[in-house]
């Protein structure tokens, strides 16, 4: 199978046709028709075997979670997903791999209704470079420069699921078989909270989404914000499972390990009744308050500051 066969096969038939494409796939350049009166958000992200997968990971869970990545990041930006690039480096033209990466990754692409409208393919080392576009009114995007003082700090869903199924998988954590089920999902299937963003614009004053671990992105807010922040380990939420996790061997899976892809916002006193009405079914929760001492303040129940080993990912770290 040559390249051309190769994108015609399985990437030029896809579930999602939208009418602000005038040309997807097939020419040099993709023509798209962004809304009147919408800001354009753009993002993109690579996964790297062997750094951001196993090398012999399920290909329709890494095609639904190359995506997922993606969307998250528009989620955290309160953007509605539309088109998105793939870039592909193979090892081989794999059919019966692409056939059950196509199938993950489109089948995320229909819940979003986002279509795929161009890449590139070569070979090589395995590599998933997505590029996804969205739509998000002018002026009201959620930036990481947003927080002030007095905000109020929230996280979506629950944190550390998927660091400890990661550690499991790696042989440093042992869960029993139902047990690593019930936190896989979260590692391998990511869910973006994209209509969560979305409803978060004009409550939220600042936001992110969590992907190299809570620490480190909240720092990001708090660096581009020039604020601090004092979090509360108590108010973390965590799964049962991970719950006991920490308790046997502290905070970094929840706090600095990652891929949990929930969003972390700040919201102002005066907004809190209008999120409360929100009700999102992932759970919400306030974990802490901005404040105007620069860095980031950890605290146990009593009181007592907590001071973590390891404060979030980073690629080049030591290098």
């Amino acid at each position: 199978m040559n390249e051309l066969e190769l994108i015609r096969h399985f990437f030029a038939r896809q579930p999602v046709s939208r009418a602000d494409v005038a040309a997807g796939i097939g020419d040099d350049c993709a023509l798209l028709r962004p809304p009147a009166g919408q800001s354009l958000a753009v993002t993109s992200d690579l996964l790297v075997s062997g750094v951001h997968f196993l090398p012999d990971a399920d290909p329709v869970s890494l095609g639904h979670k190359a995506l997922a990545v993606n969307l998250s990041d528009l989620a955290a930006m309160g953007a509605e997903p539309a088109w998105f690039l793939l870039n592909l480096v193979l090892p081989e033209a794999d059919a019966p791999w692409l056939e059950r990466f196509c199938r993950g990754m489109f089948d995320l692409a229909r819940q979003y209704d986002v279509q795929l409208v161009g890449g590139d393919t070569s070979r090589g080392p395995l590599t998933i470079g997505i590029e996804a576009h969205g739509f998000v009114p002018e002026g009201a995007a959620l930036r990481r420069s947003g927080a002030r003082v007095g905000d109020r700090v929230y996280v979506t869903g629950t944190l550390g699921d998927a660091a400890v199924a990661l550690l499991h998988r790696l042989g440093k954590e042992r869960l029993s078989e139902a047990d690593f089920a019930a936190l896989v999902e979260r590692l391998d299937w990511p869910v973006p909270r994209v209509r969560e963003g979305m409803a978060l614009r004009g409550i939220a004053t600042g936001a992110i989404d969590i992907s190299d671990g809570l620490l480190a992105d909240l720092g990001h807010v708090l660096e581009m914000s020039r604020v601090g922040a004092r979090i509360f380990l108590d108010k973390i939420p965590l799964s049962p499972i991970c719950r006991e996790h920490v308790g046997k061997s502290g905070w970094e899976a929840a706090l600095a390990m990652g891929d949990d892809y929930e969003l972390c916002f700040t919201v102002p006193t005066k907004n809190t009744g209008a999120l409360e009405k929100l009700q999102f079914a992932c759970g919400l929760h306030c974990i802490g308050e901005i404040e105007a001492e620069p860095s980031l303040r950890i605290v146990d129940e009593s009181g007592k500051p907590y001071h973590p080993t390891f404060t979030g990912h980073d690629h080049f770290a030591g290098k």
